[in-house]
């Protein structure tokens, strides 16, 4: 063997040992010890279920809303895209994988007639210094970052169509409420004006009644056309043409009656945007070490592996890929103000992004501490609406009754009437928020993946 070939791999061994151990620095989580104080108002049991380990169709059990959502998330354009976004990470991981084989290429040479040649050369980056392996570390972190963001939308486009499917119900039931109100006016209306022709009240009554029934008709026509907006923005979300939305009702709808958040470490493994965070933190780990890398030498060991025929012969020569194999040490010069740039803006860069991983977990925890104090106020309120709601409306057939027996003015069952309608749309609204910070919760929290 040639007296060369020692001597290089005995620099390769020199290198081995005292520069790769140094460079390579696996990525490891930072101290995130305040996790454990993110939630507020609120005790977490031991053995309790988190409603972040609930499936999406547990939690939203309207079988409508089921079938919606998952047409969404078949024909979602931006999940679509996520998807390719993955498929794109998985062949950058497996192009790192590569790069750290042997590589060859084959020659084929043609001389005077009955006689051929073919040499196959073969190239091997060594990576003594861990530039490659810390490429396909980075290769690997971006593909579950990409993984996580296609989470992250399947997630976002859950919570949204539900949303707006619940928005529907909402608009539904405020439409109804205000064409039963329209209606009581109607007959408020005819009631003052057979009083005025009794000469029991008079005719700024009756124009008073007719204003309050413009108004409401005003409002039918404002939540119309809300409904058909909104039926419009649901198609375009899950990827149909516009259409009316077939849906159940708010009374129907059912959800789970106690919610927890479990445990703050959760929202590690669980939420995809804090994983996107946390991925990004690993990948400029190892986009350091690569820099780092670039102060020292790479070496690559190339090499001819030849074959000769003639007259039908073929003669292959071994000791040739011996003879011929060649070592090239690449040491940088000239570069070095260059890498030094790269280093700073590489190390910079892990700052920002350890930073941002520690933000993402104090959103997180806002994000969840705002849904639970949002279903706990909602579920409070909708039983505050109920009772006003019954003492309205016994308010209202009483002031009804009296002005019948000219025992009252009209000016009492006009703002009884208008209580009462205003107490129902609040119910309305109050129960959709109870339902909304369900929703809110579910995203919050993950989206129910382990």
């Amino acid at each position: 063997m040639n007296r060369h070939i020692y001597r290089m791999i005995l620099a390769v061994s020199v290198l081995l040992m005292t520069g790769s151990c140094s460079l390579y620095r696996q990525y490891e989580r930072p101290d995130i010890s305040f996790v454990d104080s993110l939630y507020r108002r609120m005790e977490v049991l031991p053995d309790s279920i988190s409603t972040a380990a609930v499936s999406w169709d547990k939690i939203f059990t309207d079988s409508l809303l089921q079938e919606w959502i998952r047409l969404g998330l078949k024909y979602n354009t931006d999940l679509n895209v996520a998807r390719f976004k993955v498929d794109e990470a998985q062949a950058a991981l497996v192009s790192a994988r590569w790069a750290l084989l042997p590589g060859a290429s084959a020659n084929l040479q043609g001389g005077i007639p009955g006689s051929a040649g073919l040499s196959v050369n073969a190239s091997w980056e060594t990576d003594i210094f861990g530039s490659l392996r810390n490429a396909k570390r980075k290769a690997q972190a971006a593909l579950e970052q990409s993984e996580a963001y296609r989470q992250a939308v399947e997630t976002n486009i859950v919570a949204t169509i539900a949303d707006c499917y619940y928005t529907l119900l909402m608009l539904d039931e405020q439409l109804s409420i205000s064409n039963r109100t329209l209606k009581t006016w109607e007959e408020n209306i005819r009631t003052l004006e057979a009083l005025k022709r009794a000469g029991k009240t008079n005719e700024a009554a009756v124009l008073q009644a007719k204003a309050n029934r413009l108004k409401v008709e005003a409002s039918v026509l404002t939540l119309e056309k809300e409904i058909l907006s909104l039926e419009n923005s649901f198609c375009a979300l899950v990827s149909i043409v516009p259409m009316p939305i077939e849906r159940s009702t708010l009374a129907e709808q059912k959800l789970p009656e106690t919610l927890s958040a479990g445990v703050p470490a959760e929202l590690l493994s669980r939420r995809p945007d804090v994983r996107q965070a946390e991925l990004a933190l690993a990948q400029t780990v190892y986009n350091t070490n690569i820099a780092r890398a670039a102060f020292y030498p790479n070496l690559t060991l190339s090499g001819t592996l030849g074959w000769t025929s003639g007259n039908g012969n073929i003669v292959l020569d071994p000791g040739s890929l011996i003879t011929n194999l060649v070592g090239t040490i690449t040491q940088p010069i000239f570069g070095r103000g260059v890498n030094k740039a790269r280093l700073m803006e590489a190390q910079a860069q892990h700052k920002e992004a350890l930073f941002t991983f520690r933000q993402s977990l104090l959103d997180a925890g806002v994000e969840v501490n705002n849904a639970l104090i949002m279903w706990q106020t909602a579920q409070k309120r909708v039983e505050i609406d109920k009772k006003q709601i019954i003492n309205l409306q016994a308010a209202v057939w009483n002031t009804q009754l009296l002005m019948k027996h000219g025992n009252t003015n009209y000016l009492e069952v006009l703002t009884a009437q208008q209580n009462l309608l205003q107490a129902e749309l609040t119910e309305a609204s109050d129960r959709f928020d109870e339902i909304q910070s369900v929703v809110n919760l579910y995203h919050a929290l993950g989206g129910g993946y382990e």
